[in-house]
């Protein structure tokens, strides 16, 4: 498993492994479904335009199977990074993403003036709560039926790490 810069080579794993409705389900609509070439290709733009870098592909075997971001806050937040991820589901429950979670917050401790990351999943997502805990996040608040998915209101739960 290798965190890494996002290339255009990679737009055909890409949209591989993102085009599922299990992932998308759990993510803001930001990430859409179905996932679209033209929306990978957005995508890796994007991700590449950050310096420094804050969105790295997941490597496994030689292919992009996955995205993790260190996404730094402003204005009075600004001592604040969001933590959000996906990995394809081939690869859920393989410990992948504990370790990358693990990689990301020491980059974004060592790379960005932060105190504090915080990753915000939603309340029936218990595979990414569990993930969180096991990085030490802390649940620091829930906040009911605030999240309007898939045509109904969702919990949404914030979990924080604070710098050591």
């Amino acid at each position: 498993m290798l965190l890494r810069k996002w290339t255009l080579d990679d737009l055909d794993s890409l949209v591989k492994h993102a085009n599922n409705k299990k992932i998308a389900d759990n993510l803001t609509n930001m990430f859409p479904h179905p996932y679209t070439r033209e929306g990978g290709e957005n995508f890796i733009q994007y991700a590449q335009s950050h310096d420094p870098q804050q969105i790295f592909a997941i490597e496994i075997h030689g292919e992009a199977c996955g995205g993790i971001g260190i996404h730094p806050q402003e204005d009075v937040f600004c001592r604040n990074a969001e933590l959000g991820y996906w990995l394809s589901e081939v690869h859920w429950g393989s410990g992948y993403m504990t370790r990358c979670i693990n990689e990301a917050v020491d980059y974004g401790f060592s790379t960005f003036a932060i105190d504090r990351i915080f990753a915000r999943p939603f309340g029936s997502n218990l595979a990414s709560q569990r993930i969180l805990e096991k990085n030490g996040f802390e649940l620091e608040a829930r906040f009911s039926q605030v999240v309007f998915k898939n045509g109904r209101l969702e919990d949404l739960l914030v979990y924080g790490l604070r710098k050591p």
